[in-house]
């Protein structure tokens, strides 16, 4: 039945509004209710309004931040991926050639050693070992080329004495590249300057 009168309508809202403050359980459900519509509405007007559309505000900020425009490049600057700053944070390439060695006469204590090593070199008497034969050599020799003659039989070698004074090729100041004449050929011996003195890093016999 309508209600006609301004009274019977307040009366019926009195009612609506103090029906859930008689008890407990009609505030509850009138809590979840709201809750529930506030929640409704959070979900349903974005996607009314289009806000989280592909191609939105949000959308066009979250690609600018995935790909950030690589700036132009200006002489002198780098455009790595990654990498910011100027070439010339990179470490100088070496452009120049190392200087040559520096000449030198040669130093006498360099051809003495080079005259005793090849006099302990032809020193190998029949039945020598490789052993003794080395350490005959080891006070004049870099531990390097000592490694490197270890596999040298000394009765393969034909050379029996020393028949000449040293002489020097070519010499510098820290190397000195000498002559040295026996009775089976030249030895041509390269003597280098170490914190121990002078020693034979190499030699090669040559006719």
């Amino acid at each position: 039945m309508p209600i006609r009168t301004n009274r019977g309508r307040a009366a019926v809202y009195r009612r609506l509004w103090g029906w859930p403050m008689r008890s407990p359980r009609h505030l509850t459900v009138v809590v979840f209710v709201v809750a529930v519509l506030v929640i409704a509405t959070g979900i349903l007007v974005p996607q009314l309004t289009g806000g989280d559309k592909p191609g939105g505000p949000a959308a066009a900020a979250s690609s600018d931040n995935e790909n950030p425009t690589t700036a132009p490049s200006t002489p002198g600057t780098t455009n790595t991926p990654g990498v910011t700053g100027s070439a010339s944070d990179l470490p100088t390439r070496i452009t120049s050639v190392p200087s040559a060695p520096t000449s030198a006469p040669p130093d006498p204590a360099a051809l003495d050693v080079a005259d005793s090593w090849g006099r302990a070199w032809v020193n190998h008497p029949e039945g020598i070992s490789n052993e003794d034969w080395l350490a005959d050599l080891r006070p004049f020799t870099t531990e390097e080329q000592l490694t490197e003659m270890a596999t040298v039989e000394p009765g393969n070698i034909g050379a029996t004495k020393v028949t000449g004074e040293p002489k020097a090729v070519e010499s510098f100041t820290s190397s000195v590249q000498v002559e040295l004449p026996t009775d089976d050929g030249n030895l041509l011996i390269t003597v280098i300057d170490t914190p121990d003195g002078w020693r034979v890093a190499f030699y090669e016999q040559v006719s």
